[in-house]
Protein backbone atom coordinates (compact mmCIF):
# COMPACT_ATOMS: atom_id res chain seq x y z
CA UNK A 1 0.00 0.00 0.00
CA UNK A 2 0.85 3.50 -0.89
CA UNK A 3 0.41 5.65 1.86
CA UNK A 4 0.75 9.88 0.95
CA UNK A 5 2.65 12.21 3.15
CA UNK A 6 1.16 15.25 5.01
CA UNK A 7 1.42 18.38 3.41
CA UNK A 8 3.34 20.28 5.14
CA UNK A 9 3.80 20.59 9.14
CA UNK A 10 1.15 22.19 11.67
CA UNK A 11 2.94 25.86 11.66
CA UNK A 12 2.76 25.83 7.70
CA UNK A 13 -0.78 25.10 7.81
CA UNK A 14 -1.60 29.21 8.28
CA UNK A 15 1.40 30.97 6.74
CA UNK A 16 0.64 33.41 4.36
CA UNK A 17 0.84 33.56 0.39
CA UNK A 18 3.46 33.29 -1.23
CA UNK A 19 4.40 34.78 -5.16
CA UNK A 20 5.53 31.58 -6.65
CA UNK A 21 7.11 32.45 -10.51
CA UNK A 22 8.98 30.20 -12.85
CA UNK A 23 9.87 32.07 -15.83
CA UNK A 24 7.15 34.51 -16.64
CA UNK A 25 4.24 31.52 -15.91
CA UNK A 26 2.49 31.64 -12.49
CA UNK A 27 1.74 27.97 -11.28
CA UNK A 28 -0.05 26.69 -8.97
CA UNK A 29 1.50 23.36 -7.04
CA UNK A 30 -1.82 20.55 -7.15
CA UNK A 31 0.30 17.56 -5.39
CA UNK A 32 -1.55 17.55 -2.12
CA UNK A 33 -1.46 14.38 -0.38
CA UNK A 34 -2.62 13.14 3.04
CA UNK A 35 -2.30 10.33 5.00
CA UNK A 36 -5.76 10.08 5.85
CA UNK A 37 -6.68 8.33 2.44
CA UNK A 38 -4.56 5.12 1.53
CA UNK A 39 -4.21 3.89 -1.89
CA UNK A 40 -4.66 0.54 -2.32
CA UNK A 41 -2.36 -0.77 -5.02
CA UNK A 42 0.79 1.45 -6.96
CA UNK A 43 0.38 4.86 -7.36
CA UNK A 44 2.72 7.59 -9.12
CA UNK A 45 1.67 11.34 -7.81
CA UNK A 46 2.59 14.07 -9.98
CA UNK A 47 2.08 17.40 -10.20
CA UNK A 48 0.66 19.70 -11.96
CA UNK A 49 1.51 23.32 -13.38
CA UNK A 50 -1.38 25.22 -14.43
CA UNK A 51 -0.16 28.78 -17.09
CA UNK A 52 -1.68 31.51 -17.06
CA UNK A 53 -1.90 30.63 -21.18
CA UNK A 54 -4.48 28.30 -19.98
CA UNK A 55 -1.86 25.47 -20.61
CA UNK A 56 -1.14 22.43 -18.17
CA UNK A 57 2.04 20.62 -18.11
CA UNK A 58 2.91 17.68 -15.65
CA UNK A 59 5.93 18.44 -13.60
CA UNK A 60 7.29 14.96 -12.92
CA UNK A 61 10.39 16.22 -10.31
CA UNK A 62 9.85 19.24 -8.31
CA UNK A 63 10.54 17.87 -4.45
CA UNK A 64 12.98 20.02 -4.56
CA UNK A 65 10.49 23.05 -3.68
CA UNK A 66 7.83 23.93 -1.05
CA UNK A 67 4.24 23.26 -1.66
CA UNK A 68 3.29 27.16 -1.83
CA UNK A 69 0.02 29.06 -2.70
CA UNK A 70 -1.24 30.09 -5.50
CA UNK A 71 -1.09 33.54 -6.52
CA UNK A 72 -4.65 34.34 -7.82
CA UNK A 73 -2.92 38.14 -9.15
CA UNK A 74 -3.83 37.16 -12.40
CA UNK A 75 -6.81 35.42 -12.49
CA UNK A 76 -10.03 36.16 -12.89
CA UNK A 77 -12.11 35.11 -9.83
CA UNK A 78 -15.03 32.65 -10.71
CA UNK A 79 -18.30 33.45 -8.23
CA UNK A 80 -19.02 31.24 -5.46
CA UNK A 81 -22.01 29.19 -6.82
CA UNK A 82 -20.00 28.40 -10.08
CA UNK A 83 -17.11 27.56 -7.59
CA UNK A 84 -19.54 25.19 -5.53
CA UNK A 85 -20.16 23.32 -8.43
CA UNK A 86 -16.69 22.56 -9.41
CA UNK A 87 -15.54 21.32 -5.98
CA UNK A 88 -18.73 19.25 -5.48
CA UNK A 89 -17.78 17.46 -8.58
CA UNK A 90 -14.63 16.46 -6.72
CA UNK A 91 -13.96 13.05 -5.55
CA UNK A 92 -14.99 12.38 -2.23
CA UNK A 93 -11.59 11.22 -1.63
CA UNK A 94 -10.03 14.45 -2.59
CA UNK A 95 -12.40 16.43 -0.54
CA UNK A 96 -10.41 16.62 1.96
CA UNK A 97 -8.04 19.34 0.16
CA UNK A 98 -10.40 22.12 -0.13
CA UNK A 99 -10.27 22.82 3.68
CA UNK A 100 -6.74 24.17 2.45
CA UNK A 101 -7.80 26.31 0.37
CA UNK A 102 -9.80 29.22 2.61
CA UNK A 103 -12.26 29.15 5.35
CA UNK A 104 -15.18 29.47 2.84
CA UNK A 105 -14.17 26.18 1.06
CA UNK A 106 -13.61 24.51 4.85
CA UNK A 107 -17.29 25.88 5.95
CA UNK A 108 -18.93 24.33 2.45
CA UNK A 109 -17.17 21.15 4.05
CA UNK A 110 -18.57 20.94 7.36
CA UNK A 111 -21.87 22.83 7.07
CA UNK A 112 -22.69 19.66 4.49
CA UNK A 113 -23.65 21.90 1.87
CA UNK A 114 -21.35 20.23 -1.06
CA UNK A 115 -23.16 17.29 -0.11
CA UNK A 116 -26.38 18.85 -1.00
CA UNK A 117 -24.91 20.52 -4.28
CA UNK A 118 -23.79 16.65 -5.18
CA UNK A 119 -27.82 15.50 -4.65
CA UNK A 120 -29.01 18.03 -6.78
CA UNK A 121 -27.03 17.87 -9.51
CA UNK A 122 -26.66 13.76 -9.29
CA UNK A 123 -22.99 13.09 -8.54
CA UNK A 124 -23.38 11.36 -6.03
CA UNK A 125 -21.58 7.87 -5.56
CA UNK A 126 -21.75 4.79 -3.12
CA UNK A 127 -19.20 4.40 -1.27
CA UNK A 128 -18.90 1.07 1.79
CA UNK A 129 -18.42 1.63 5.40
CA UNK A 130 -16.86 -1.76 6.68
CA UNK A 131 -16.12 -2.55 10.63
CA UNK A 132 -13.94 -5.99 11.44
CA UNK A 133 -13.12 -8.19 14.64
CA UNK A 134 -9.95 -7.28 15.70
CA UNK A 135 -10.24 -3.74 13.96
CA UNK A 136 -10.77 -0.35 16.61
CA UNK A 137 -12.09 1.85 14.04
CA UNK A 138 -14.51 1.67 10.91
CA UNK A 139 -12.86 1.73 7.43
CA UNK A 140 -14.58 3.82 4.78
CA UNK A 141 -13.56 2.22 0.93
CA UNK A 142 -14.48 3.88 -2.36
CA UNK A 143 -16.29 2.18 -4.88
CA UNK A 144 -14.38 0.05 -6.44
CA UNK A 145 -12.04 -0.63 -3.09
CA UNK A 146 -8.72 1.09 -4.68
CA UNK A 147 -8.40 3.34 -1.55
CA UNK A 148 -9.96 3.51 1.83
CA UNK A 149 -9.45 5.79 5.30
CA UNK A 150 -10.02 5.20 8.61
CA UNK A 151 -12.46 6.88 10.33
CA UNK A 152 -11.89 8.68 14.04
CA UNK A 153 -12.00 6.28 16.99
CA UNK A 154 -15.24 5.38 19.13
CA UNK A 155 -15.14 7.96 21.88
CA UNK A 156 -17.44 5.46 23.62
CA UNK A 157 -16.95 3.00 26.51
CA UNK A 158 -15.52 -0.71 26.14
CA UNK A 159 -18.64 -2.48 26.35
CA UNK A 160 -19.84 -0.63 23.36
CA UNK A 161 -16.58 -1.80 21.31
CA UNK A 162 -16.87 -4.98 21.90
CA UNK A 163 -20.03 -5.76 22.02
CA UNK A 164 -22.47 -6.68 19.09
CA UNK A 165 -23.60 -3.68 17.01
CA UNK A 166 -25.66 -3.09 14.00
CA UNK A 167 -25.22 0.04 11.45
CA UNK A 168 -27.16 2.03 8.50
CA UNK A 169 -26.81 4.64 6.62
CA UNK A 170 -28.88 8.34 6.58
CA UNK A 171 -27.74 10.28 3.94
CA UNK A 172 -24.17 11.10 5.17
CA UNK A 173 -24.80 9.54 8.55
CA UNK A 174 -23.80 6.89 9.71
CA UNK A 175 -25.81 5.19 12.90
CA UNK A 176 -24.09 2.41 14.82
CA UNK A 177 -26.30 0.83 17.51
CA UNK A 178 -25.21 -1.13 20.83
CA UNK A 179 -25.04 -1.42 24.06
CA UNK A 180 -23.38 0.72 26.41
CA UNK A 181 -22.82 0.39 30.23
CA UNK A 182 -26.38 -2.19 30.02
CA UNK A 183 -28.77 0.15 27.40
CA UNK A 184 -28.70 0.26 23.96
CA UNK A 185 -27.41 3.43 22.48
CA UNK A 186 -26.64 5.10 18.84
CA UNK A 187 -23.40 6.82 17.84
CA UNK A 188 -23.79 8.40 14.88
CA UNK A 189 -20.75 9.50 12.51
CA UNK A 190 -21.10 12.92 10.29
CA UNK A 191 -19.35 12.52 6.70
CA UNK A 192 -19.33 17.16 6.55
CA UNK A 193 -17.54 16.63 10.42
CA UNK A 194 -15.48 13.60 10.16
CA UNK A 195 -16.62 13.09 13.44
CA UNK A 196 -18.74 11.24 15.76
CA UNK A 197 -21.41 11.89 18.12
CA UNK A 198 -24.10 10.37 20.63
CA UNK A 199 -27.64 9.74 19.82
CA UNK A 200 -30.35 10.37 18.89
CA UNK A 201 -31.60 6.96 20.35
CA UNK A 202 -34.58 5.32 19.11
CA UNK A 203 -38.06 6.12 20.16
CA UNK A 204 -37.85 2.46 21.06
CA UNK A 205 -34.43 0.84 21.57
CA UNK A 206 -34.18 -2.64 20.00
CA UNK A 207 -31.94 -4.64 18.78
CA UNK A 208 -31.77 -7.33 15.18
CA UNK A 209 -33.67 -5.29 14.16
CA UNK A 210 -34.51 -4.55 9.78
CA UNK A 211 -33.36 -1.39 8.30
CA UNK A 212 -33.10 0.20 4.96
CA UNK A 213 -31.71 3.50 3.29
CA UNK A 214 -34.20 5.66 1.07
CA UNK A 215 -32.41 8.75 0.05
CA UNK A 216 -31.63 10.61 3.50
CA UNK A 217 -34.14 8.95 5.49
CA UNK A 218 -33.58 5.57 7.05
CA UNK A 219 -36.05 3.44 8.31
CA UNK A 220 -35.74 0.48 11.62
CA UNK A 221 -38.72 -2.43 12.26
CA UNK A 222 -39.05 -5.03 14.41
CA UNK A 223 -36.00 -6.77 16.26
CA UNK A 224 -36.23 -7.34 20.23
CA UNK A 225 -35.19 -5.51 23.79
CA UNK A 226 -32.13 -6.27 25.75
CA UNK A 227 -31.72 -7.35 29.19
CA UNK A 228 -34.32 -9.23 31.20
CA UNK A 229 -36.79 -7.91 28.79
CA UNK A 230 -37.69 -10.57 25.31
CA UNK A 231 -40.20 -8.81 23.92
CA UNK A 232 -40.44 -8.83 19.90
CA UNK A 233 -41.46 -5.65 18.59
CA UNK A 234 -43.66 -4.76 16.11
CA UNK A 235 -43.08 -1.02 16.13
CA UNK A 236 -40.76 0.90 12.86
CA UNK A 237 -39.44 3.88 12.65
CA UNK A 238 -37.38 6.83 10.21
CA UNK A 239 -34.37 8.50 11.01
CA UNK A 240 -34.29 11.94 9.75
CA UNK A 241 -30.73 13.25 9.44
CA UNK A 242 -31.71 16.93 8.64
CA UNK A 243 -33.50 17.43 12.28
CA UNK A 244 -31.75 14.61 14.04
CA UNK A 245 -34.78 12.71 15.24
CA UNK A 246 -36.47 9.39 14.83
CA UNK A 247 -40.18 9.29 13.99
CA UNK A 248 -42.54 6.54 14.79
CA UNK A 249 -44.24 4.81 12.26
CA UNK A 250 -47.71 2.72 12.28
CA UNK A 251 -46.72 -0.72 13.79
CA UNK A 252 -46.39 -3.72 11.34
CA UNK A 253 -48.68 -6.78 10.53
CA UNK A 254 -46.76 -9.35 12.88
CA UNK A 255 -44.12 -9.07 15.10
CA UNK A 256 -40.56 -9.89 14.15
CA UNK A 257 -36.67 -10.05 14.98
CA UNK A 258 -33.53 -11.30 13.07
CA UNK A 259 -35.37 -9.99 9.66
CA UNK A 260 -34.24 -8.29 6.75
CA UNK A 261 -34.57 -4.68 5.07
CA UNK A 262 -35.23 -3.07 1.95
CA UNK A 263 -36.31 -0.35 0.04
CA UNK A 264 -38.14 -1.32 -3.51
CA UNK A 265 -40.72 -0.02 -5.23
CA UNK A 266 -40.55 3.27 -3.51
CA UNK A 267 -41.90 0.73 -0.24
CA UNK A 268 -40.24 0.12 2.75
CA UNK A 269 -40.30 -3.91 2.66
CA UNK A 270 -39.19 -6.36 6.02
CA UNK A 271 -38.85 -9.77 4.94
CA UNK A 272 -38.60 -13.17 7.28
CA UNK A 273 -37.48 -13.11 10.62
CA UNK A 274 -38.97 -14.64 13.72
CA UNK A 275 -41.20 -14.13 16.32
CA UNK A 276 -40.18 -16.19 19.37
CA UNK A 277 -39.08 -19.67 18.35
CA UNK A 278 -41.90 -19.57 15.15
CA UNK A 279 -39.65 -18.95 11.52
CA UNK A 280 -41.73 -16.18 10.01
CA UNK A 281 -41.87 -17.17 5.97
CA UNK A 282 -43.86 -14.05 5.31
CA UNK A 283 -42.92 -10.31 4.24
CA UNK A 284 -44.62 -7.26 4.75
CA UNK A 285 -44.26 -3.75 3.21
CA UNK A 286 -44.66 0.08 3.85
CA UNK A 287 -46.75 2.12 2.06
CA UNK A 288 -45.73 5.80 2.89
CA UNK A 289 -49.12 6.80 0.43
CA UNK A 290 -51.20 4.86 2.29
CA UNK A 291 -49.70 5.03 6.18
CA UNK A 292 -50.07 1.39 6.71
CA UNK A 293 -48.29 -2.33 6.43
CA UNK A 294 -49.34 -4.65 3.33
CA UNK A 295 -48.31 -8.59 3.89
CA UNK A 296 -46.90 -10.47 1.41
CA UNK A 297 -47.72 -14.21 2.64
CA UNK A 298 -44.95 -17.28 1.60
CA UNK A 299 -43.08 -14.98 0.54
CA UNK A 300 -40.23 -16.89 1.85
CA UNK A 301 -41.89 -20.73 1.73
CA UNK A 302 -39.05 -21.77 -0.67
CA UNK A 303 -35.97 -21.11 1.98
CA UNK A 304 -34.51 -23.48 3.93
CA UNK A 305 -34.71 -23.39 7.34
CA UNK A 306 -32.08 -23.57 9.67
CA UNK A 307 -31.25 -22.68 13.24
CA UNK A 308 -29.14 -20.15 14.70
CA UNK A 309 -29.18 -18.40 11.14
CA UNK A 310 -28.18 -14.47 10.14
CA UNK A 311 -30.85 -12.65 9.03
CA UNK A 312 -32.13 -13.26 5.15
CA UNK A 313 -29.39 -12.04 2.85
CA UNK A 314 -31.39 -9.28 0.41
CA UNK A 315 -30.30 -6.19 -1.20
CA UNK A 316 -32.12 -4.04 -4.01
CA UNK A 317 -30.52 -3.26 -7.63
CA UNK A 318 -32.24 -1.26 -10.33
CA UNK A 319 -35.48 -2.00 -8.56
CA UNK A 320 -34.79 -5.81 -8.33
CA UNK A 321 -34.62 -7.54 -5.34
CA UNK A 322 -31.93 -10.06 -4.69
CA UNK A 323 -31.19 -12.74 -2.08
CA UNK A 324 -27.99 -15.08 -1.29
CA UNK A 325 -29.53 -18.38 -0.09
CA UNK A 326 -27.05 -19.11 2.99
CA UNK A 327 -27.40 -22.90 2.76
CA UNK A 328 -26.83 -23.42 -0.75
CA UNK A 329 -24.64 -20.28 -1.43
CA UNK A 330 -27.42 -19.77 -4.49
CA UNK A 331 -28.38 -16.06 -6.03
CA UNK A 332 -31.71 -15.14 -6.38
CA UNK A 333 -34.08 -12.92 -7.52
CA UNK A 334 -37.41 -11.77 -6.22
CA UNK A 335 -40.54 -12.51 -9.04
CA UNK A 336 -43.10 -9.88 -7.81
CA UNK A 337 -45.57 -10.84 -10.04
CA UNK A 338 -45.56 -14.61 -9.00
CA UNK A 339 -44.11 -13.76 -5.27
CA UNK A 340 -41.22 -16.87 -6.51
CA UNK A 341 -37.88 -16.91 -6.95
CA UNK A 342 -36.03 -17.25 -9.52
CA UNK A 343 -31.79 -19.04 -9.23
CA UNK A 344 -29.10 -17.19 -11.16
CA UNK A 345 -26.33 -19.44 -9.87
CA UNK A 346 -23.39 -19.54 -7.54
CA UNK A 347 -21.65 -16.66 -5.58
CA UNK A 348 -17.62 -16.85 -5.19
CA UNK A 349 -18.37 -16.61 -1.31
CA UNK A 350 -19.59 -19.23 1.46
CA UNK A 351 -21.98 -18.01 3.31
CA UNK A 352 -23.14 -21.54 4.58
CA UNK A 353 -19.37 -21.13 6.82
CA UNK A 354 -20.89 -19.56 9.47
CA UNK A 355 -25.11 -19.54 8.76
CA UNK A 356 -24.70 -16.13 6.94
CA UNK A 357 -22.96 -14.19 9.76
CA UNK A 358 -20.05 -12.65 8.74
CA UNK A 359 -21.04 -12.11 5.18
CA UNK A 360 -21.74 -8.62 3.57
CA UNK A 361 -24.70 -8.75 0.85
CA UNK A 362 -25.32 -5.22 -0.23
CA UNK A 363 -26.33 -3.07 -3.32
CA UNK A 364 -23.21 -0.92 -4.62
CA UNK A 365 -25.05 1.61 -7.24
CA UNK A 366 -26.19 -0.48 -10.16
CA UNK A 367 -24.45 -3.65 -9.01
CA UNK A 368 -24.49 -6.41 -6.36
CA UNK A 369 -21.75 -6.30 -3.68
CA UNK A 370 -20.67 -9.55 -1.84
CA UNK A 371 -17.56 -9.97 1.10
CA UNK A 372 -16.74 -13.10 2.59
CA UNK A 373 -14.90 -16.47 2.59
CA UNK A 374 -13.57 -17.09 -0.52
CA UNK A 375 -14.99 -20.11 -2.61
CA UNK A 376 -11.93 -21.18 -3.80
CA UNK A 377 -9.18 -20.51 -1.38
CA UNK A 378 -10.14 -21.67 2.25
CA UNK A 379 -11.07 -18.61 4.75
CA UNK A 380 -9.55 -15.87 2.97
CA UNK A 381 -11.88 -12.72 2.96
CA UNK A 382 -12.78 -12.06 -0.65
CA UNK A 383 -14.20 -9.16 -2.81
CA UNK A 384 -16.71 -9.06 -5.78
CA UNK A 385 -19.38 -6.89 -7.41
CA UNK A 386 -21.63 -7.86 -10.17
CA UNK A 387 -24.33 -6.32 -11.99
CA UNK A 388 -27.17 -8.74 -12.78
CA UNK A 389 -29.63 -8.95 -15.24
CA UNK A 390 -33.35 -9.87 -15.78
CA UNK A 391 -32.25 -11.87 -19.21
CA UNK A 392 -32.80 -15.81 -18.34
CA UNK A 393 -29.96 -15.85 -21.42
CA UNK A 394 -27.18 -13.66 -19.25
CA UNK A 395 -24.47 -15.08 -17.45
CA UNK A 396 -23.07 -14.46 -14.32
CA UNK A 397 -20.41 -12.34 -14.11
CA UNK A 398 -18.54 -12.04 -10.93
CA UNK A 399 -15.75 -9.37 -10.77
CA UNK A 400 -12.82 -9.58 -7.60
CA UNK A 401 -12.04 -6.37 -6.22
CA UNK A 402 -8.70 -7.85 -4.48
CA UNK A 403 -7.06 -4.12 -3.23
CA UNK A 404 -9.17 -4.29 -0.49
CA UNK A 405 -8.67 -7.68 1.23
CA UNK A 406 -5.60 -6.33 3.16
CA UNK A 407 -7.93 -3.93 5.50
CA UNK A 408 -10.14 -7.01 5.59
CA UNK A 409 -8.34 -10.21 6.81
CA UNK A 410 -11.04 -10.58 9.57
CA UNK A 411 -14.83 -11.67 10.33
CA UNK A 412 -16.64 -8.72 8.71
CA UNK A 413 -19.37 -7.66 11.62
CA UNK A 414 -20.82 -4.69 10.43
CA UNK A 415 -20.85 -3.31 6.62
CA UNK A 416 -22.93 -0.61 5.31
CA UNK A 417 -23.23 1.73 2.00
CA UNK A 418 -23.62 5.64 1.93
CA UNK A 419 -24.64 7.15 -1.19
CA UNK A 420 -22.97 10.80 -1.15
Amino acid sequence: MAVGNNIADEEEEGSDEHDVRTGDHHWLDLNFSYNDWITLGPSSPKRIRMLDNGDRSEVSDVSDKEPQDADYLCISSLSYELENLIFARFPRSEHWKLSFLNKRCLTLLRSGEVYKIRNEIRVKVPSVFMYASGQSTWWEFDRGFSSCRRLPCFPSDPSFLNGDKESLCAGTHLLVSGNEIGELVIWRYELAKNKWYKGPSMITPRCLFASATCGSSAYVAGGMATGLSVEVYSSAERYNPESGSWESLPMMKKRRQLCAGCYMDDKFYVIGGRNGNVELTCGEFFDETKNRWELIPDMLKDDPVQSSHSPPLVAVVNNELYSLEVSSNQLKMYLKKSNTWKQLGLVPVRADCHKGWGVAFKSLGDELLVIGASAVSGNQVAIYTCCPSTDDSSELKWRPLDSGRNCLNNFILNCCVMVA
